[in-house]
């Protein structure tokens, strides 16, 4: 088995992170391995036509940021106690920016949840979890929390 020291472990800060955070503390204590945490608010951008001012929607994304960060403190305490854990919180569409977070921090594995969308609301909202085992060039352990 290839080593795994670094785990990337995507929340969104729902009931369901909980359950994904224990996956990835539990991973991390077995194999020795530390943790980058990120959480990914949503990028507004495409709603900057929407005649909304541009500076009313970088407030409020930075607005989003900010208590975002501020949960983030609050989620690796809670959660990956004794583990080597980092947060980082990044905006954007969230397939993307975690793929790119993994890669640019040399993480080995990428722990997330799933929501087990279904139907019509798959095909709205798609599905991140697919989106990132179809593109990761890593391990991905997925958790449906339910």
């Amino acid at each position: 088995m290839p080593d795994i020291k670094k785990i990337l472990c995507a929340v969104d800060f729902s009931d369901s992170s909980r359950i994904v955070a224990e996956y990835a503390a539990s991973l991390a204590g077995k194999l020795g391995a530390e943790v980058v945490v990120l959480y990914v608010a949503p990028s507004l951008t495409q709603y900057v036509g929407f005649h909304v001012p541009p500076s009313s929607i970088e407030s409020f994304v930075g607005g989003i940021v900010d208590g975002a960060e501020q949960t983030m403190e609050k989620f690796i305490a809670e959660h990956f106690q004794g583990i080597s854990a980092a947060g980082k919180v990044t905006t954007g569409y969230a397939a993307e920016e975690i793929l790119t977070v993994a890669q640019d921090n040399g993480v080995d594995m990428i722990v997330m949840g799933t929501h087990g969308r279904k139907g019509i609301d798959r095909i709205l909202f798609g599905s991140v979890a697919e989106k990132v085992v179809k593109s990761a060039p890593i391990p991905v352990f997925t958790v449906r929390p339910e």
